[in-house]
């Protein structure tokens, strides 16, 4: 490998956390494969914390939506005091944007975090197995369901292959799951366990690469069993929600959830469950199908179980 520019402190409020870098990892560029709600997500929180991040879109268009939900969540941050304005300038200069995935030649670490779809995300580790150059980087999914080893034997280099499943919105979610692949070296666990607990900052539990692995197996069934309620004509969508809310104490009913997850994020998570189980609690209900049939999906498109501003 080439030399690498040291980075400059002088004005940069991560300065301190970027010489504490150097203590517990050799990470220092990321990439992001992806700029919707979970990449832009997880590129801020990489951003943040100092790292230097190039973010991947397939379109023009879809990195300037991208490029600007990033910018209002980090102006958003500054508004609310959770960030100041010289944070948020130095984490938007650590950030560049791309459509050509070949510009993550130099990444030490790359995320991808598109469509729940196994063909679309095995063609991108098939992409980056070409185009980084590193010998030991870490190639990562932040899929939510899908069998890890596919994605691993998809590469040449199967034993760098990891899931670092982050949570919505993943600046705020501490939790990570890494799911290592029967192929993944320790050397792999080792530096991803570093990357998100020393460098993050985030709690990272570790999960067998099974479908859903720890908290979308036990998620998952819950949503599904809502939307059946719902479905069914059980109780309203507000009863189903208050009574989780103030009944169990959950800080968000199941229905909102769903809807903040993405009603075609917990169709294709439950069809992935679905396909390795084959337990009925794991089927997702007709009315889950025709909503994402329809674009109906939640937050993002303004339309789920509840109406939303978009």
């Amino acid at each position: 490998m080439g030399s690498r520019r040291a980075p400059e402190s002088h004005g940069d409020p991560a300065a301190g956390k970027i010489s504490e870098r150097h203590d517990v990892t050799d990470i220092e560029r990321v990439g992001v494969v992806g700029c919707g709600q979970m990449g832009a997500g997880i590129a801020e929180v990489c951003a943040r914390s100092g790292l230097e991040v190039m973010v991947a879109e397939t379109t023009g268009e879809a990195l300037e939506i991208g490029r600007t939900r990033l910018y209002n969540s980090l102006s958003k941050a500054a508004q609310r005091g959770k960030i100041t304005e010289e944070e948020r300038d130095a984490t938007l200069a650590r950030l560049s944007f791309t459509t050509d995935l070949g510009e993550f030649a130099d990444r030490d670490l790359v995320i991808e975090a598109v469509v729940e779809n196994e063909q679309v995300k095995t063609e991108i580790f098939q992409v980056l197995d070409q185009v980084v150059t590193r010998q030991d980087a870490i190639l990562a999914s932040n899929t939510s369901s899908i069998p890890l080893v596919k994605l691993a034997v998809a590469t040449s280099r199967p034993d760098q292959v990891i899931g670092i499943h982050f949570f919505n919105p993943a600046p705020v979610q501490q939790l990570v799951e890494l799911i290592p692949a029967l192929t993944t070296s320790e050397g792999t666990i080792s530096r991803s366990q570093a990357v998100v607990e020393k460098v993050l900052g985030k709690h990272a539990i570790r999960a067998q690469d099974r479908s859903g692995f720890v908290v979308n197996a036990l998620l998952i069934p819950y949503l599904l069993s809502a939307i059946r309620m719902f479905e069914s004509g059980i109780a309203s969508r507000e009863d189903i929600d208050n009574g989780m809310e103030m009944g169990c104490a959950h800080p968000m009913g199941p229905l909102k959830l769903a809807d903040l997850i993405g009603l075609d994020t917990v169709a294709s998570v439950a069809d992935s469950m679905y396909a390795e189980y084959k337990e009925p609690l794991y089927a997702a209900p007709p009315l889950l199908q025709r909503m994402v049939d329809a674009g109906r999906l939640g937050r993002k498109t303004g339309s789920g179980f509840y109406p939303y501003e978009v």
